[in-house]
């Protein structure tokens, strides 16, 4: 059985190996799309501190994101989509 495996482990290798060169095409790709979080902000009419509030992150967060320094991840990615989405929904965020 541990044959198998470690033939398995390799085989997984050498593919990555071919897709790492170009030579061989992902099976799977899976993209991503990253929060425009300016764009949502402005789109809302609110601070970088109401934002923050209401998603619950901090200013520095924020601001990093807007500048690009980082990208918003996990339940804050999937928020922020939403409300980019449905501005409506920000209220229902930003009452805590």
């Amino acid at each position: 059985m541990s044959d198998s495996i470690f033939d398995e482990l390799y085989t997984s290798m050498k593919q990555a190996e071919s897709i790492a060169q170009g030579t061989l095409a992902p099976a799977n790709v899976t993209r991503y799309e990253i929060a425009d979080v300016k764009a949502i902000r402005a789109q809302l009419d609110v601070s970088q501190k109401e934002l923050a509030q209401a998603i619950d992150v901090s200013v520095d967060t924020v601001k990093s994101w807007e500048q690009g320094r980082r990208n918003p991840t996990g339940l804050a990615s999937k928020v922020l989509m939403l409300i980019s989405k449905d501005p409506g929904l920000y209220s229902k965020f930003a009452i805590h």
